[in-house]
């Protein structure tokens, strides 16, 4: 761009236009396009093919779910017993601004899921609920040591949630609704069972488990604690992304990467303390961001998770705008849909609304995020060209078809016949 005033015409072969003046008409009609088709609409945007890389079991519970295991198993600790008020009381505990004051909530949600029918139901369940929202992949992480409680072993639970899963599938066929749904299965970061959950999540990798990820506070609880299971894994040709750059700022997203060797950063919105944007709107990155972005690390971006946790103001000012601008490897995702309230369709909505966000938008998070999967790449390719890109299309052709039934109908009082 510091060259654009050496080269700032071009012959058309009629006149001399100015890349200024290409610039402005690109921008105008891509306006006057967005102004057209009003933006997605909800409808819209929840009928569009969406893919999930970041959301955790123990966080997507449906209320009456809650309070129906807790009644079968005796548990008393639930701080309502009505559906609606629990998930208000959910809500409302979660957003504190506090990423510890958050994970607080999932004392009530782990308590229903330790015997073999509460983590049967609530996987089942989980699937159901993301392919009504028209989620056609997803990614679903929890912790198979915090789920012991009840009898159930580590093997065990993984082929509980593995099963429900495919359950849920099942069912969302049935209603006309397709969707695949692949395990993470997490470590806590905060233990010492990584290596052992590293090695479970590569026993299980072609029986429904795709890749493994730690989570918990990343303060005073660095990656590179983990490095012995990061380093099996790596042995193992297996995936892991690892949560990072939520709460905790650079070195977390530089340890997951550089020590440890992530695919992925579970959240990584705390890269943009690495981009600096000056008052005239130059943009510059530092040698961290950089790499970020040439290396096309993917970003598991969860914008209301984050506004709960205190990792951006608002939606506005949320970092997701500038580094979609810049071309990252931007996702987005829900992380915990029970405690944000949210759905993939929610999350669109809030961007399209912030960000005046156009189909083609939904689609280049869509197909980064299936770019970005834990899934052998014919399978990607598969997803991306025979449900992704044609099922964008065929929202596309639902507006040109009312463009084209409002540009060419008569008006009123004509003589058109």
């Amino acid at each position: 761009m510091a060259e654009r005033g050496a080269l700032s015409t071009l012959w058309t072969g009629h006149c001399y236009v100015s890349f200024g003046d290409i610039y402005a008409r690109r921008v105008y009609s891509a306006e006057m396009t967005s102004e057209l088709s009003n933006l997605p609409t909800a409808e819209q945007i929840r009928r569009a093919p969406k893919v999930l890389l970041h959301d955790h079991l123990d966080g997507g519970l449906r209320p009456a779910t809650v309070v129906e295991l807790a009644s079968e198993i005796g548990y008393t600790g639930l701080p309502e017993t009505d559906p609606d008020r629990l998930g208000t009381w959910f809500r409302e505990a979660a957003d504190s601004g506090s990423l510890e004051r958050y994970l607080e909530t999932f004392t009530h949600t782990c308590a229903v899921m330790q015997t073999r029918e509460g983590l049967f139901r609530v996987a089942a369940e989980c699937a159901e609920d993301l392919a009504a929202d028209g989620v056609v992949y997803a990614e679903v992480r929890y912790a198979p040591e915090q789920h012991l409680e009840g009898g159930l072993d580590l093997e065990e639970v993984v082929q509980i949630v593995n099963e429900g899963f495919r359950e849920g599938e099942r069912r969302a066929r049935e209603r006309g609704h397709r969707i695949r749904v692949g395990a993470l299965l997490t470590a806590m970061r905060h233990a010492a069972r990584a290596l052992e959950i590293a090695e479970l999540a590569n026993r299980h990798r072609d029986l429904g488990v795709v890749g493994f990820d730690i989570a918990g506070a990343e303060a005073g609880f660095p990656p590179t604690r983990h490095l012995d299971a990061f380093e099996y894994l790596k042995r193992e040709n297996n995936h892991f992304t690892i949560h990072a750059g939520e709460a905790f700022g650079l070195p977390s997203i530089w340890q997951a990467l550089q020590w440890c060797g992530a695919d992925r950063l579970g959240h990584g919105v705390r890269i943009i303390d690495d981009i600096e944007v000056a008052d005239d709107g130059t943009v510059t990155l530092g040698r961290l961001a950089s790499y970020v972005r040439d290396k096309r690390i993917p970003l598991e971006l969860c914008p209301t998770s984050n506004l709960q946790t205190g990792a951006a103001s608002s939606y506005a000012e949320h970092p997701i705008g500038l580094l979609r601008r810049l071309q990252f490897r931007c996702t987005v995702n829900t992380d915990n849909r029970l405690m944000s309230d949210t759905s993939m369709t929610r999350e669109f909505e809030h961007l399209v609304k912030t960000f005046r966000y156009t189909l083609d938008d939904l689609q280049w998070f869509t197909v980064n995020g299936m770019k970005s999967a834990f899934l052998p790449f014919d399978e990607r390719l598969a997803m991306i060209n025979d449900v992704i890109k044609p099922g964008y299309a065929e929202l596309r052709s639902e507006w040109l078809f009312r463009q084209s039934v409002a540009t060419t109908a008569p008006s009123s009082g004509s003589d058109a016949e």
